[in-house]
């Protein structure tokens, strides 16, 4: 049942914010052009924002979210455009929220409940940044939660706009050095260190005229993270870090980078540590240094010297303008064609590299771009490509990391191109694949790929009912692999296996920005069908779910739905179609989603059955078995 409300808008502190009172029930609902008008605090927020006719079709509703009365604007397909909640039932609207494709980005809070934003937080696409503004003045004075990351596009926003205050949230804080656990000689030279830092900053930014304020942050360039462990130079805490992090920027047509030097990690913030050094073209050297990982003199590594080169620009921009043609082409042979003028321009450029870490991962797009071409079918020639690639680089044997990498990507083209084949064989092609991908294993047992063929390999046997050496790749995964993205699909998978009379969790949003948690369905049956809108027998599953649900919900019986389609959009075009009575969780992500990878869901559909104390009952029930089995537990 939907809240009475009526309402009204004021103005409170920097801008309108929505008020809700159920004493004005009687008033007319905001309309959505004036709930439009409201915008974040923060001006750095891509949102949706509908124009002219698109207006006037957007729909604004009462709703109860989580126990809290809010109003949802949506757009006129169903996909939600804002919320705006009030959190602790004063009447008064106290979150303020914006979506871009169906999913909230930006977020202004009102935690002290006065009228004024005093918090601003990013999310999905947009990143995860959470500042903090103390004064309410519409300013970020610290930051909650900011990642390496984002914090070099901050510090390109603060070079731009000169803005000393905006750098120096950014930097170490002396209170936070002494949370690091440093030993006490290096925390005495890192706090000499930082002292300066304001000062130099302002001079730097009233001197400097290569970061401009038409200079555009491009995007972070640095290696891995590492972790000073505990003990180093008398140090008690492991301590993270990034060293030698430049930021790439573009003002105008011209690239250039600026570095940004060491990064250091406290709780959810990277923190500063150095003032940053602009470069445009390749005007300055940037030499390469570092606090924690400092090499010697004679072994120190050279960090890229500049932006690309004049003619290295000229290959990338037709690069661009051949990636663009090869997307519009529709005709096999002119793919193939624009295909291979593609690999020839990535492999020219590599060759242009100014150094092997340029030189290799120019050399990675192109044995990505060519396995995946080949895959679609829109380059036949790629695998002898791949083949040509791989002998060059086992011959100069200069990167040992790149043999693997291709080596991977020429085994997925082949069996791709074989799967294309006019009445391929399938049985002998998975035969083939799987005796591959154990041999890949065998060859390169520490290469990142190596997880990723584990995975199919683990598939492949839980597939064929061998569950017991399914869950021996899993756990070889998770050993050998514990950061690498196939680690989570193989823990939840490994924990799906091993489920029955075991409760499980699952929580997630709903497309609505909800929670719906199975553990407030205890004392019910519950299915969880995870499914797609491309998956037809998921849909055709739904009717005999519904069936269920009229015969036995009064019972007991409850459904809770995981879609798993890569966009919200698809998911609301069908609820907007084909109304569920069930209640949906959606993350983005896929089959590679969150939802899906904590029970390591391979396939859909999947349903799994649960009983009344919430302990799985059958982890792959199949549709014709449901009604006997429920049946059976509400008994």
């Amino acid at each position: 049942m939907k809240p009475e409300m009526g309402s009204r808008f004021a103005v409170y502190g920097l801008g309108l914010m929505l008020v809700i009172s159920s004493a004005t029930a009687r008033a007319a609902s905001p309309s959505v052009e004036q709930a439009l008008k409201l915008l974040p605090i923060q001006k750095d927020v891509d949102f949706d924002r509908p124009e002219g006719d698109q207006i006037a079709k957007c729909k604004i509703s009462a709703r109860r979210l989580d126990g809290h009365v809010g109003w949802i604007v949506e757009s006129p397909e169903g996909t939600i455009l804002r919320r705006f909640v009030d959190t602790n039932s004063d009447n008064v609207v106290d979150q303020w929220s914006y979506f871009k494709d169906g999913l909230e980005v930006y977020r202004d809070s009102d935690k002290n409940y006065n009228g004024k934003a005093d918090q601003y937080r990013w999310f999905h696409t947009a990143g995860g940044r959470w500042g903090l503004d103390e004064n309410e003045d519409g300013k970020i004075d610290s930051w909650k939660a900011i990642s390496a990351e984002e914090v070099t596009a901050e510090v390109i926003a603060a070079l731009a706009t000169r803005d000393a205050k905006r750098f120096a949230r950014l930097v170490l804080t002396p209170a936070e050095l002494e949370s690091l656990g440093l030993g006490e000689a290096k925390a005495e030279q890192l706090a000499e260190k930082i002292k300066p830092l304001l000062s130099e900053f302002k001079d730097l930014a009233a001197r400097q005229k290569i970061v401009t304020n038409s200079t555009r942050w491009l995007q972070f360039s640095g290696n891995r993270p590492g972790i000073v462990p505990a003990g180093t130079d008398g140090s008690s805490k492991d301590i993270h870090v990034y060293e030698n992090v430049v930021a790439v920027v573009q003002t105008g047509e011209r690239h250039g980078q600026v570095q940004i030097g060491t990064l250091v990690r406290v709780g959810e913030r990277w923190r500063v540590i150095d003032v940053p050094e602009p470069d445009l073209d390749g005007q300055t050297e940037l030499v390469a240094s570092g606090f924690f990982f400092r090499a010697s003199p004679t072994n120190r590594p050279k960090a890229p010297t500049s932006g690309p080169s004049e003619a290295a620009q000229e290959l990338l921009a037709q690069l661009e303008t051949l990636d663009k043609a090869a997307a519009d082409a529709t005709k096999p042979e002119e793919q193939a064609k624009l295909n291979a003028r593609r690999a020839n321009l990535l492999e020219q450029i590599a060759e242009q590299a100014k150094g092997p870490e340029d030189r290799s991962m120019w050399l990675r797009q192109l044995a990505d771009m060519v396995s995946a071409a080949v895959q679609q079918g829109t380059y036949p020639e790629g695998v002898e490509r791949l083949e040509t690639l791989l002998d060059k680089l086992e011959e100069s044997k200069a990167d040992k990391d790149l043999v693997p990498y291709v080596t991977f990507r020429k085994m997925t083209a082949e069996y791709g191109q074989k799967l294309l084949a006019k009445n391929p064989d399938f049985a002998k092609i998975q035969t083939e694949w799987i005796e591959c991908l154990e041999k890949y294993v065998a060859d390169y047992p520490n290469s990142p790929d190596s997880a990723e063929a584990m995975l199919q390999l683990a598939m492949t046997e839980e597939f064929a009912g061998r569950e017991e050496e399914a869950k021996k790749w899993y756990e070889r995964i998770t050993k050998s692999f514990p950061n690498a993205p196939a680690a989570k699909k193989a823990v939840g998978a490994h924990a799906r296996l091993e489920s029955v009379g075991k409760q499980i969790t699952l929580r997630g949003k709903n497309p609505s920005g909800g929670v719906i948690d199975l553990a407030k369905y205890r004392g019910k049956v519950v299915l969880i069908q995870y499914w797609a809108t491309w998956c037809e027998p998921c849909k055709t599953d739904m009717a005999t779910i519904k069936e269920l649900l009229r015969k036995y919900g009064n019972a007991g019986f409850s459904v809770i739905g995981v879609n798993l389609d890569t966009r919200l959009k698809e998911l609301s075009d069908f609820l907007t179609e084909n109304r569920l009575p069930w209640p949906q969780i959606f993350e983005e992500g896929g089959l590679d989603s969150r939802p899906a990878n904590e029970l390591g869901i391979l396939t859909v559909p999947t349903m799994i059955l649960i009983d009344q104390q919430g302990k799985v009952v059958n982890r792959n029930i199949q549709v014709a078995e449901l009604d006997r089995e429920v049946k059976k537990l509400l008994r």
